[in-house]
């Protein structure tokens, strides 16, 4: 199924709830949904089953769908497809399409693959950009072809919140192809994330991504900042 495919079922499809995701911080549901014919599963996140946080606004499903609206600005084909439903079965939220991970692998178990490196590389720009405050290795999953990046609500914040798993790249310089991609979001193509950031949160963005353009290099761990480089528990 195309990505379009996908994102057609799940805004539009009927949908049955199969389940909850063991371990999960918020509620985090399996679902099926099925539309002509069409049918396929997806991660549901209602903004009711989540936990408040003192550093992030409700409504974290938003950072969700930003996350994969970024990934489509940047061409960096990173994330699940990723859509806003308001008529889901617990009030609006997050649909992300279900991808059928092998549930052993993670970043701390491919990251010395020399084929997943441009993947790799193109993610460590993506979450400097979106700020991640989480980038766990288990929130990178394997279906046995690619990997997927997952759990992407804790982005887009105001205060620089850096927190990943990914710092094998540090002071290596970014390719051509992906400075290109930067300087064409920071210049003003901001996609479709105006319907899920606030004004500020995006030109926050645009000036993350400018950054990384200006230096060419990805940026190393602050071990003396405030706010600490790797998210805990790291897997």
């Amino acid at each position: 199924m195309t990505r379009d495919e996908q994102r057609d079922l799940l805004l539009h499809g009927d949908i049955e709830v199969l389940g909850r995701v063991d371990g999960s911080s918020n509620q985090a549901l399996l679902i099926g949904v099925t539309l002509d014919g069409a049918e396929g599963q997806a991660c549901y996140k209602a903004e009711a089953g989540e936990r408040p946080l003192w550093d992030f606004p409700d409504g974290l499903w938003r950072r969700e769908v930003a996350a994969y609206e970024l990934d489509c600005c940047l061409n960096t084909d990173l994330v699940p497809t990723t859509v806003a439903r308001e008529d889901a079965p617990f009030g609006i939220g997050s649909l992300q399409w279900w991808v059928d991970d092998n549930l052993e692998d993670h970043y701390f178990t491919l990251r010395e693959r020399e084929e997943f490196r441009p993947w790799f590389t193109s993610l460590a720009a993506f979450d400097v950009v979106a700020n991640n405050a989480d980038r766990k290795s288990g929130h990178i999953i394997f279906d046995d072809e690619r990997c997927w990046a997952i759990d992407n609500g804790l982005c887009f914040n105001e205060v620089e919140k850096l927190r990943t798993v990914v710092w094998e790249f540090s002071d290596e310089r970014l390719s051509d192809d992906l400075c290109e991609q930067l300087e064409r979001f920071a210049s003003g193509n901001g996609g479709e994330l105006a319907q899920y950031l606030t004004p500020s949160e995006i030109a926050l963005t645009q000036h993350r991504a400018k950054v990384l353009v200006d230096t060419r290099r990805y940026p190393a761990p602050n071990e003396d900042g405030d706010w600490p480089p790797y998210p805990w528990p790291l897997v």
